[in-house]
């Protein structure tokens, strides 16, 4: 029951891709259309909107995000793990506090600074916030926790630096962890509405939650039809790239709970 829950409204979402607009709005229950639409509604999806546009736009921040916050997140998680010095714990503590503040707190203050250094309307702008995520360098610290010792002396006496022992040996040997993160991160980052939606009016700019929004009308309503087409063209970038990468998610997430 718990899956059925979960998994009707993508159910709901692509069956309604392909309903007539009248049936939508019928108030009769039917699992599955009673008038075949085809692929009507997608094509008018691709014609009334650059909905592909909008996508790159959404694969480009996604992409921008992650790897600012790989690089960053992991050398502060690799340290928080296994280096011990003078507030360690202070700083530790204050990354778990990083994970109560949501971004609407320091929203004004990055929007002011955006706007007066003249950079909104970029893809500098939707992305700067999240460079640093502090679930990150959390999930990395406690996937780092549990990396043999053994491993870090032996390659110590090898003669390797310490960077040179994360980056080719830690991080290759921690791609579940990596896994996981990734698809938390560009779930969040692609279906983000509320940070494009203020630094952002330039239309080929627009990620796309932003460009689900022009298929709503204020005078005849939204074309409900092309609407659910459109989220599941949205949406099925990311459905493949989970069943991509799930052994890796799911060993991942389990990995990060074990000390």
């Amino acid at each position: 029951m718990l899956a059925l829950a979960m998994l009707f409204p993508f159910y709901w979402m692509i069956v309604t891709a392909f309903r007539p607009a009248q049936e939508v709005f019928s108030g009769s229950f039917n699992w599955l259309p009673q008038q075949f639409v085809g692929w009507d509604n997608f094509r008018t999806a691709l014609a009334d909107a650059p909905l592909l546009r909008y996508m790159l736009n959404g694969a480009i921040v996604c992409a921008g995000v992650l790897l600012v916050q790989l690089a960053t997140a992991i050398p502060c998680g690799w340290a928080l793990a296994r280096y011990r010095f003078r507030g360690d714990r202070l700083l530790f503590g204050a990354v778990l506090l990083g994970l109560c503040i949501p971004i609407q707190v320091p929203a004004i203050p990055l929007f002011l600074g955006l706007a007066a250094t003249d950079l909104l309307n970029t893809y500098f702008a939707l992305m700067v916030p999240f460079f640093l995520s502090v679930f990150a360098i959390f999930l990395f610290r406690q996937s780092f926790k549990i990396f043999p010792e053994d491993i870090v002396q032996a390659a110590r006496l090898d003669g390797l630096s310490e960077m040179a022992i994360l980056w080719q040996i830690v991080v290759p040997a921690s791609k579940p962890a990596i896994a996981a993160f990734s698809v938390f991160s560009v779930t969040s980052h692609w279906n983000d509405l509320y940070w494009p939606l203020i630094v952002i009016t330039n239309a080929e700019l627009m990620t796309p939650p932003l460009g689900l929004a022009s298929f709503a009308d204020p005078e005849i309503g939204a074309n409900f039809g092309a609407l659910m087409a459109s989220a599941t063209i949205v949406t099925l970038p990311l459905m493949i790239l989970y069943l991509f990468i799930q052994r890796h998610f799911i060993q991942g997430v389990t990995n990060t709970g074990v000390k």
